[in-house]
């Protein structure tokens, strides 16, 4: 069974001595200092021209990567406080002992969902796709049998939230330890705790994707031993169970997606205004104030009305669902994301599918993800082939131009696999505006 006094673990990268938390200075508590590094890093900066929903936009009304992420962040700290309060009432000696405040649950929370998206490539979920569809299908499928299977797997999967662990954590260009965040942070961001094989051995939802690459197995078994966090799996299996506080990271993704790309299709002229107002009634009309809602004649005024009510009704929900299953969350056997436990399941489901059918679905969106496979494939052959050409000793000056974009990346030492995880996190980084800029340049179009 995990302990909370481990998972609350402020530890950090490279540290000697232990952190405890009954010397921490109060006006700036290590788990603020998390939040701080991660929305002043360039990581975070670059979310702010990538999509969330419709790529390449230049509507004011849409959300992008950083919007969102602001807003799961102010969601999910509202959530980590929530349940704090009943954490700390039940478990009394992590405040009297340890010294720990409900508020550090929300500093936690907030920090890991501030950095939830952070290693997402251009191009939304379909640039996770295209990358890997690349090495699928495409002219990287050329490297297959240079790879283990572990490694190839890791490049066909392409998965954001291992590419943000590693962002997180990758020591690059002097800079130990990337951002240093607390390992507690770090758990909490980690919401599929597991290798990318075997791939969903279970229908667990820990299961579900996979959180880190072949190159940053060993820290991440570091930060999962210093949290103590449950073993899954083969004893060479590195698979673990989610830290409880990725339950409500999840779950402040969850609701933030559901309501606010909802609002965006509702926003863009997608989803018919007064339709989608009822759909919204339906899942907060046990808590809708009449009178209130009555009193707005515009529309819009409505649609904000029922957006903040339907937050406030899903983060209650929410907590309320840890705290019930907070025994079996500890003890790794709480196997679902907490919303699917959710009485409002089926009115979020129903949200969900208008969106999908209305938004996800629409022309622009699925034009410009055309366009984003395109560009992505175009980006990683050009890098791939420069790479490739260095390393057997076949380099053209044009390799040389392109790779002078990686820096000190580029060594003879180098493997086939660290130089492809190279090439995609260099992608990754990427903005939408960005990819399209360097597709244009190798294409000659200046």
């Amino acid at each position: 069974m995990m302990q909370w006094e481990d998972l609350l673990s402020l530890r950090r990268q490279g540290d000697t001595n232990k952190r405890l938390r009954i010397e921490q200075d109060e006006t700036r508590l290590g788990f603020e200092v998390d939040y701080d590094r991660v929305i002043f890093s360039s990581a975070f900066r670059s979310l702010q021209d990538k999509t969330q929903v419709i790529p390449l936009s230049k509507t004011s009304f849409v959300h992008t990567r950083l919007t969102h992420s602001l807003e799961v962040s102010v969601v999910g700290r509202s959530l980590g406080r929530t349940i704090g309060r009943s954490i700390l009432e039940k478990h009394p000696h992590l405040q009297t002992i340890h010294g720990h405040h409900f508020n550090d649950f929300g500093a936690i929370v907030a920090a890991a969902a501030l950095a939830h998206d952070i290693g997402n490539p251009p191009f939304g979920h379909s640039g996770e796709k295209a990358i890997g569809d690349y090495f699928a299908n495409g002219n990287g499928k050329r490297f297959k049998e240079q790879l283990s299977k572990k490694e190839y797997q890791d490049l066909v999967d392409y998965e954001g939230n291992a590419n943000g662990f590693r962002i997180l954590t990758e020591s690059k260009n002097g800079v130990d330890g990337g951002l240093r965040l607390s390992f507690a942070t770090l758990g909490a961001f980690m919401k599929y705790p597991k290798e990318s094989l075997p791939k969903k051995p279970t229908k667990d939802i820990c299961d579900k994707k996979f959180g880190v690459f072949q190159t940053d197995s060993r820290f991440f078994s570091e930060v999962a031993l210093e949290l103590g966090l449950l073993k899954r799996g083969n004893a060479d299996a590195l698979s673990y169970n989610r830290h409880p506080l990725a339950f409500l990271v999840e779950a402040a993704d969850d609701i933030c997606y559901t309501i606010i790309d909802f609002e965006d299709g509702i926003n863009l002229g997608l989803i018919e205004e007064e339709f989608a107002l009822e759909y919204l009634i339906k899942l907060v009309k046990g808590s809708i104030n009449t009178e209130k809602y009555g009193a707005l004649t515009m529309a819009s005024d409505r649609l904000a009305y029922l957006r903040s009510l339907a937050i406030n009704v899903l983060i209650a929900e929410a907590a309320s669902i840890f705290i019930e299953n907070e025994e079996a969350i500890l003890k790794g056997t709480f196997s679902e994301a907490l919303l699917d436990k959710s009485s409002f399941k089926a009115q979020i489901d129903d949200i969900i599918k208008i969106s999908v059918e209305k938004v996800y679905r629409s022309t622009e969106v699925i034009d410009k993800e055309i366009a984003g496979y395109h560009i992505l494939a175009t980006l990683l052959d050009a890098y791939t082939t420069a790479f490739e050409n260095f390393s057997n000793g076949n380099q053209r000056h044009y390799d040389k131009l392109i790779l002078t974009s990686f820096g000190s990346v580029v060594s003879e030492n180098v493997s086939v696999y660290k130089f492809l995880m190279e090439c995609c996190s260099y992608v990754s980084m990427m903005t939408d505006g960005n990819a399209l800029l360097h597709f244009q340049k190798i294409k000659g179009n200046l």
